[in-house]
């Protein structure tokens, strides 16, 4: 049974796909790029401002079925720059404290909205 989750608290998909769905002991998140769910818009175009406003969104997603980074399993990042990488790693574990899911990071050409950054994120239900 698939369960579509939906926040406020994170930016409103801007295509045809949910923020999240639970699925067979899982929580897939859809990629979270840095968009201000307030504003519905694009943050600061800084690497550092835009990974951390992709890391609160996923963290108001995950809250929001009573989860926390630390049931996250698996994280893909997608970088606009592989040379930004060191901070993003840096701003990136400063979210996760001592917990270190899978992860895989990866140089793409363009994202959504000409953002830096984009994250998804796979995470274990209770």
């Amino acid at each position: 049974m698939l369960n579509v989750i939906f926040t406020e608290k994170a930016p409103k998909a801007i295509g045809p796909y949910s923020q999240g769905i639970k699925a067979g002991g899982f929580f897939f998140l859809s990629g979270q790029i840095p968009v201000d769910p307030e504003t519905n818009e694009v943050v600061e175009n800084n690497i550092i401002v835009q990974t951390n406003q992709v890391m609160k969104n996923i963290k108001a997603i995950l809250e929001s079925e009573d989860l926390s980074v630390k049931n996250i399993v698996k994280t893909t990042i997608f970088l606009s720059d592989m040379n930004q990488f060191s901070l993003v790693n840096e701003e990136y574990g400063k979210h996760l404290g001592e917990h270190r899911p899978a992860r895989s990071t990866v140089e793409i050409s363009r994202l959504p909205k000409d953002v830096l950054i984009e994250i998804e994120v796979i995470a274990a239900l209770k």
